[in-house]
């Protein structure tokens, strides 16, 4: 995979504000990855993630001492950062392809790309990403 050109700074945040945080550097992709880790590290069908190199980008603005980490034990190298105050999913290194990688949840400014793709599609849930699902701007009416 050839990488993206473009230099990128974005800044972000905890649901509660406790952590923020700045990460600048070169954006390397943007996909919505499916794998069953990502699954149950979200609570959701799939996690957003955006990775910018390189892995010194990134600069804790306040509330580092917040973070908690979670290894997964016969993971090679997933692990899960989150705040301890409200368990909000954060930028997470990861050395070993010298880039840093953020939740796009997490992002207050617009990411630097749009979504590239579906990763470990086939191991989606059958409930996720069904497009034929109405939209509403806001809650629905109660039937």
């Amino acid at each position: 995979m050839s990488d993206i050109t473009t230099i990128s700074s974005v800044s972000g945040s905890c649901l509660c504000g406790t952590v923020k945080f700045t990460v600048s550097g070169k954006t390397k992709r943007f996909y919505h990855c499916h794998c069953q880790r990502c699954r149950k590290a979200t609570g959701t069908g799939h996690a957003s993630n955006l990775l910018i190199s390189p892995v010194t980008g990134i600069r804790w603005l306040q509330g580092e001492n917040h973070l908690s980490r979670y290894k997964v034990p016969d993971a090679e190298r997933f692990y899960n950062c989150f705040c301890q105050q409200c368990g909000s999913p954060m930028p997470r290194t990861v050395p070993e392809l010298d880039a840093v990688l953020i939740p796009a949840g997490s992002l207050d400014t617009q990411p630097p790309i749009n979504p590239q793709g579906h990763i470990f599609w086939d191991s989606r849930a059958d409930w996720s990403c069904e497009d034929s699902l109405p939209v509403y701007a806001q809650y629905p009416a109660e039937p």
